[in-house]
C-alpha cells in the first residue's frame, strides 16, 4: 500500500472528510478502506449521515494503520473540509499541528490556532478544469481521493484498479472522467507540506483479506450458517441486510420476502421455522418492539428463529442514523411473560460473520429464538480482515420430511425440543401441535398449574444448559488487578486500546468482552472477584439508578457492588480518551 518506507514514514493516519451526503465523501472513504483490505494494511472507518431524504451535513473518517487498528480515531491527522460549516464544525476534531485541506472556493474564514496547517485547494474548479465544463461539481470527491493518495504515497495502481472496477460498470465516459479527476488530484501541487508515506502493512500477506461492513458480514454469516428463509420490512440501519439476503438467498435455494409490516415479517419467519427451515427476520429497535408479541410466541413454541436488531439511537423513531446500545433489556426481556431467548452481540465487522454462524447453530441445537444485537457503528463502518474459511463454517441445510420419530412428543420435559415434520403423526395416531397457549408434551393446550410450571422450567433450563457450555469470554490482560473494563458490541476496540494505554502507564488493568449477553457464563462473578474495580462503558443512559443496561444485568447476576458505569448517549461511539480518563479517575480513588 505504500512505497518503500522512509525514516519519515508513518504507521497510522486518521483522515476525516467533512461535507454533505451529496458530495460522495462516503465513496472516497470506501475506496481508501478497500485499498487497505487488498493489502496488508488495517483500517476502520466511521461515518455520520443525515436522517433526512434531502441530505445534509455528513462525515466519513478513515483510520489507516500498518498494524492493528482498533478504533476509528479519537483525533484526525488530516481534515478535508468541503464547506464553511464543515470547517467550523470539525476543526476541533483535528489534532494540534494537523493538516486541513479546505475548498478555497467555499471556505473563506480560517482559524489560525493550535499549529494547524491550512492548505486551500479549489476542489470544484480544479475538477471541472480536469474533466471539462460539463462536469459541474461531480467528480470533486475523486479529485480529493487522488490528492490524499499523493500526500500519503498510497499505491496509485491499486487505487486506480479499484476505481476502474467501480466505475467501469457504468460507462466508458464515467470511468474516463473519474480517472481524469483522480489524476488531477494526484498531481495537484501541495507545496506547504512534505508527503507522508505510510509504512508497509504488518498483517499476514499470505492470507486473503477483504474489506467490508458489518451488515454485509452478518448477511454472509446467516447464509453460511444455514438460513434459507427470511422476511423483513425496511428500516435504517437494518435494510442493507434485507437487500442482500433478498438477492443472495435464491442462489442457495432460499427466499426472502419483503413483508407489508414488521408483524407479518416475523409471522412469516415463524411459519418457515415450523416447517423445518432456519429462518431469519430483523429490524432496528422500533421494529423489534412491533415484533415482540410474536417473538414471545416463538419462545413459547420453542422454534429456531434468528432475529437481527441493528440498534440505533433513542426511543420511538429517535435518531435513525446514529449509534446507541439501548436495546439490550428489550432484547432479553422485551415480551410479556417469562419468554427466555438467547442474545448475542458481535464485537466488530469480522465478528459479525462468526456471531451469525454461532446464532444459527444455537437456534438449531436448542430450538430457540436467538437475537443478534449489532449497532449502527458496526453495521456501516468498513474494516479489513482475513477472509473467513467458508468450507470450515458452511452448513448446507437438509429438510427431511420423509420420516417421523417413534416418540413424536415435540415438548418432552426431559430433553430439548425437537419438532417433527408438520402433520406427521406418532405411531399411536396423535398429531403434535404448535401453539402460543401453554401446552403439554404434545403441544396440546393445557391449563394445568403443574404443567405450566414444568414447561416454564423446561424453557429456562435449556438456556442454563447453554450457559454451562459457552466458551470463555474474550479476556485480555492480567488475571487479576486493580481494574477490569467490561464491554459488549462496538465498544470492543476503544476498550482494548484504552487497556493498552493504561497498561503502558503501569496500571494493572484488563478487559472482558461479552459476545454472549444472555445467558452469561456462570464464572463471570469469579472473574470479577479478582479485581478491585469493574467499569462497564456502554452507549446507553445511566437511568434512574446510575447504571447502564449491561452494568445493571451484571450487578444483578453477580451481586458485585464494585461494578460502575460509564455511559454515553450522544449518538456517537466512545473515544479511547473518554474511557482512559474515567479509568484513571477510578484508579486514583484507591
Amino acid at each position: 500500500m505504500s512505497e518503500t518506507a522512509t525514516p519519515t514514514a508513518i504507521r497510522n493516519a486518521v483522515i476525516r472528510l467533512a461535507g454533505r451526503s451529496q458530495d460522495g465523501i462516503q465513496s472516497v472513504g470506501a475506496f481508501l478502506a478497500q485499498l487497505a483490505g487488498s493489502t496488508a494494511q488495517d483500517v476502520m472507518t466511521y461515518m455520520t449521515i443525515p436522517s433526512t431524504i434531502s441530505g445534509g451535513p455528513s462525515i466519513f473518517q478513515v483510520h489507516l494503520g500498518s498494524g492493528e487498528v482498533l478504533h476509528p480515531g479519537d483525533e484526525s491527522d488530516t481534515l478535508v473540509a468541503f464547506y464553511q460549516d464543515s470547517y467550523d464544525n470539525h476543526l476541533a476534531s483535528l489534532k494540534d499541528g494537523g493538516i486541513c485541506f479546505y475548498d478555497s472556493e467555499n471556505v473563506t474564514e480560517l482559524k489560525e490556532e493550535r499549529g494547524i496547517i491550512h492548505i486551500g485547494v479549489p476542489f470544484t474548479s480544479a475538477t471541472i478544469e480536469a474533466i471539462g465544463g460539463s462536469g459541474k461539481t461531480r467528480g470533486k470527491n475523486i479529485f480529493v481521493l487522488g490528492m490524499l493518495c499523493a500526500v500519503y504515497k498510497l499505491d496509485r495502481q491499486a487505487i486506480t484498479d479499484i476505481i476502474a472496477k467501480k466505475f467501469g460498470r457504468k460507462s466508458e465516459d464515467v470511468l474516463r472522467n473519474a480517472m481524469l479527476a483522480f489524476d488531477a488530484g494526484y498531481a495537484w501541487p501541495v507545496h506547504d507540506i512534505e508527503h507522508m508515506p505510510m509504512s508497509p502493512g504488518e498483517n499476514d500477506p499470505g492470507k486473503d483479506r477483504i474489506s467490508t461492513d458489518g451488515n454485509t458480514m452478518l448477511a454472509l454469516g446467516l447464509i453460511a450458517g444455514g438460513c434459507r428463509f427470511g422476511a423483513g420490512y425496511p428500516i435504517t440501519p437494518w435494510s442493507t441486510i434485507m437487500e442482500m439476503l433478498r438477492s443472495e438467498l435464491p442462489k442457495y435455494g432460499g427466499m426472502f420476502i419483503q413483508s407489508e409490516d414488521e408483524l407479518a415479517a416475523i409471522a412469516s419467519a415463524i411459519g418457515a421455522a415450523y416447517s423445518g427451515h432456519l429462518a431469519i427476520t430483523g429490524s432496528s429497535g422500533p421494529g423489534l418492539s412491533l415484533k415482540s408479541e410474536a417473538l414471545g410466541y416463538a419462545c413459547m413454541a420453542e422454534l429456531p428463529l434468528i432475529v437481527v436488531n441493528i440498534q440505533r439511537g433513542g426511543p420511538s423513531t429517535g435518531m435513525p442514523t446514529s449509534v446507541e446500545q439501548s436495546d439490550l433489556m428489550q432484547a432479553i426481556y422485551g415480551t410479556h411473560g417469562d419468554a427466555p431467548r438467547v442474545v448475542l452481540a458481535p464485537r466488530d465487522v469480522e465478528d459479525c460473520f462468526y456471531t451469525a454462524v454461532e446464532a444459527c447453530r444455537i437456534a438449531r441445537d436448542y430450538s430457540t429464538p436467538v437475537v443478534i444485537l449489532s449497532d449502527q457503528a458496526i453495521a456501516t463502518r468498513i474494516e479489513a480482515f482475513p477472509e473467513p474459511d467458508l468450507e470450515a463454517h458452511w452448513i448446507e441445510p437438509m429438510l427431511d420430511l420423509s420420516t417421523c420419530p417413534t416418540d413424536n412428543k415435540p415438548y418432552p420435559l426431559d430433553r430439548i425440543t425437537r419438532h417433527a415434520p408438520p402433520g406427521c403423526p406418532s405411531p399411536d395416531g396423535k398429531y403434535p401441535v404448535v401453539t402460543g397457549l401453554e401446552h403439554d408434551e404434545w403441544g396440546h393446550p393445557s391449563g394445568s398449574p403443574k404443567m405450566h410450571e414444568a414447561m416454564t422450567a423446561k424453557r429456562r433450563n435449556k438456556l442454563k444448559q447453554l450457559a454451562a457450555e459457552l466458551p470463555p469470554a474474550d479476556f485480555y490482560g492480567d488475571e487479576s488487578g486493580d481494574l477490569i473494563i467490561v464491554g459488549w458490541g462496538s465498544t470492543f476496540g476503544p476498550i482494548r486500546e484504552a487497556v493498552d494505554r493504561l497498561r503502558a502507564e503501569g496500571h494493572k488493568v484488563s478487559s472482558l468482552h461479552l459476545r454472549h449477553i444472555h445467558p452469561i457464563r456462570a464464572d463471570i462473578g469469579d472473574i470479577f472477584q479478582r479485581f478491585t474495580h469493574i467499569l462497564v462503558p456502554e452507549m446507553n443512559d445511566e437511568g434512574m439508578y446510575g447504571f447502564g443496561q449491561l452494568a445493571m444485568l451484571l450487578r444483578a447476576t453477580t451481586c458485585n457492588p464494585a461494578i460502575q458505569s460509564l455511559n454515553k448517549v450522544q449518538g456517537l461511539t466512545f473515544r479511547v480518551k473518554e474511557i482512559v480518563v474515567k479509568a484513571e479517575e477510578i484508579l486514583a480513588s484507591n
